[in-house]
């Protein structure tokens, strides 16, 4: 197992990784070879943010993007990152400052279904 292949399921779970690739298909399957490389073998695995930095990190790109299915994914990577429901808070109320309340507001419920909340 490679590098992006072993942090993307420590951050995402096995069950994840394994439903992203047996949905993988002729069309698809480099894209999934892609992101396990660069996202998760490149970007995750560097030493400059610990991995809860990171999950901040994109869990507030995410939210203010809009990109409410990778949302709900990571706030589920988020927990298993070690981030509480409180820090989770805090990160989306940053994004209704620097992004805008609406997007805000679509990211907290968007969190509240995957915490479980809604």
């Amino acid at each position: 197992m490679n590098d992006g292949e072993r942090v993307r399921r420590e951050v995402l779970g096995d069950e994840h990784v394994d439903r992203a690739r047996a949905r993988a298909d002729d069309f698809t399957a480099d894209f999934q070879d892609l992101i396990t490389r660069y996202a998760w073998g490149e970007i995750w695995t560097r030493p400059g943010l610990d991995r809860r930095t990171r999950s901040c990190v994109t869990l507030a790109m995410l939210a203010a993007l809009g990109h409410e299915t990778e949302l709900e994914m990571h706030v589920h990577a988020a927990l298993r990152n070690g981030l509480t429901r409180d820090e989770i808070k805090e990160v989306l109320l940053q994004v209704a400052v620097y992004a805008g309340v609406p997007a805000a507001n679509r990211a907290f419920a968007v969190a509240q279904r995957a915490l479980g909340g809604a």
